[in-house]
């Protein structure tokens, strides 16, 4: 019997709020995975540091995914001292699962787009399959023009529709429209500098973490 694909969901978290657990929620149903790892990052190499610690994002996850049998949390990179890369994550996972099973890494349009400047991209490509989730509008192919020449090319060789992913492990790149949810993290941050409601953009159990612990407020 194949074994069910697994979907890695990696970010800073800085907050988690509804627009990543739709995302997850839709590839996970979409992609037939059989389970979402989110592995919120400890040290970014691509941004400055949160200004919550890596543990309290870690704890929010924890609170928002609760009581989901399909999503896990998975601190790893919490645990690093030093800068996250995807490539070393997915390199640790493979050994612990087995060459064998399909991995999904679930990565937005935006970020995918990126993709080419994350640390030892390729090995990366082939390690696990990435499933983009695009927002309605949002065309991959027309953007790709401002990646490098050899991104593109690794693009549509490694392009097959989501269907054919847990036939390999990884290797491939299959393109998923997700629903657009207008909520960013960013957002989230400057409500609570200003002293604004969240309500309705993050789980209530994240909410009141964050009130309690008093982050991301201006004092």
């Amino acid at each position: 019997m194949a074994e069910t694909p697994l979907g890695l969901f990696g970010g800073t978290f800085d907050p988690i709020h509804y627009g990543h657990l739709r995302l997850a929620e839709e590839m996970r149903e979409r992609a037939g995975l059989g389970e979402v790892r989110f592995i919120p990052t400890g040290t970014p190499p691509h941004r400055g540091q949160p200004r919550v610690t890596a543990q309290q994002r870690a704890e929010m996850v924890a609170r928002a995914i609760d009581g989901h049998a399909g999503f896990v949390l998975d601190e790893r990179e919490v645990r690093r001292a030093v800068t996250c890369y995807t490539v070393d994550t997915v390199r640790e996972l493979r050994a612990e699962l087995g060459a064998s099973r399909p991995f999904c890494l679930l990565l937005g349009g935006d970020a995918f787009l990126q993709l080419h400047s994350w640390q030892y991209w390729r090995q990366l490509l082939d390690l696990t399959h990435v499933v983009v989730g695009c927002r309605p509008g949002f065309d991959i192919e027309e953007r790709l023009h401002t990646t490098p020449p050899t991104f593109q090319q690794q693009f549509q060789r490694r392009r097959v529709e989501l269907a054919a992913l847990p036939q390999q492990p990884g290797g491939q790149i299959a393109l998923l429209t997700i629903p657009k949810l207008e909520i960013s993290a960013t957002d989230i941050r400057q409500r609570l500098a200003e002293s604004r409601t969240i309500r309705y953009l993050l789980p209530p159990a994240v909410a009141d973490y964050i009130y309690q612990q008093h982050l991301y407020s201006s004092c």
